[in-house]
């Protein structure tokens, strides 16, 4: 049992680093190509990020366009 602790602190640890929040922008472009809008999420979490972003995306998609998280 004693062995298998370090063990486990150490994954925990790795664990938690791969969840760490950045600055993510969404990009937003009309059909011709054209870059209309930029959004910004900052310290945010990947998985929040791109569901910011495909808010967008379907908004953009009305009209011809995409966004797409850089």
């Amino acid at each position: 049992m004693k062995k298998i602790t370090p063990i486990l602190a150490i994954a925990a640890l790795a664990i938690s680093f791969t969840s760490c929040k950045k600055d993510y922008t969404c990009t937003c472009k009309d059909s011709a190509g054209t870059q209309t809008a930029q959004y910004q999420f900052p310290k945010v979490k990947k998985s929040a990020a791109e569901d910011g972003c495909n808010t967008w995306h379907t908004a953009a998609q009305v009209s011809g366009g995409s966004c797409s998280l850089d």
